[in-house]
């Protein structure tokens, strides 16, 4: 698919981007929210669990849900998008998803919640790519299972599933093998401006998840297929 084909296809998409917490959506597709949104498509972000977490950190420090919902807010700002919801606030369920039945999970993501799948009707859905994170892995097992096919009746079939990128997957017991690939070199400044906004989430460098590594795997991306910066997805389904 050539960009123009692409960019005509962003503009006419109504995207979800199903995301564990606050962050995750700008590590993984920052930019394709960029560039989505620059061409007139919709996107709708859907943050999981946002809760009270204390960070292994010299100080033990808390970071409270209030702080991570404004950095969200200011972080969505960035991007321009639609609208976004947090699924759960309270800080039993943050960093437990693998606690919460996935049935009730699987419920708010397709009927309950604000940007439900069954009132949205999203014909792209990004989801995080299992990892050994368990919040990433019940969000995917669940977000995977709301595009299964067969419910027209319902909603249409999501057209295209994808699963992004994290820099925490260097650590994995089994390793990201991307098959699409979004050039966002025009877009590399706004991903990194709204994911600086994650204050609270912020590492020095060379930490695997420092801003400075961040834009090195976007670079790193991008040479893989010989452009400036690149997003890195792996395809469930593409309908065309």
């Amino acid at each position: 698919m050539v960009q123009e084909q692409f960019d005509d296809l962003l503009s006419r998409s109504r995207i979800l981007v199903i995301a564990p917490h606050p962050d995750d959506e700008t590590y993984g597709c920052g930019g394709l929210i960029a560039r989505a949104r620059a061409h007139g498509g919709q996107v709708y972000v859907m943050i999981v669990s946002a809760g009270d977490l204390q960070h292994y950190d010299k100080q033990l420090s808390t970071v409270t849900a209030s702080r991570r919902q404004k950095e969200l807010e200011e972080s969505m700002r960035v991007l321009g998008v639609e609208d976004y919801c947090i699924l759960f606030t309270d800080r039993h369920s943050h960093m437990r998803m693998d606690s919460v039945p996935r049935r009730d999970l699987l419920e708010e993501i397709e009927r309950a919640s604000p940007l439900a799948m069954d009132r949205l009707h999203p014909d792209m859905v990004i989801l995080p790519a299992i990892s050994y994170n368990q919040d990433h892995e019940a969000v995917f097992k669940a977000g995977f299972t709301a595009c299964r096919p067969g419910m027209p009746t319902v909603r249409p079939v999501v057209k295209v599933v994808l699963s992004c990128d994290a820099p925490q997957l260097g650590w994995n017991w089994e390793p990201f093998h991307p098959n699409v690939y979004v050039d966002i070199s025009d877009y590399l400044e706004i991903k990194l401006k709204a994911h600086a906004c994650h204050v609270s989430q912020a590492r020095p460098a060379p930490h695997h998840g420092s801003l400075e590594n961040l834009e090195r795997l976007a670079r790193l991306r991008g040479a893989e297929i010989s452009v400036e910066a690149a997003e890195a997805f792996y395809c469930h389904r593409w309908i065309v």
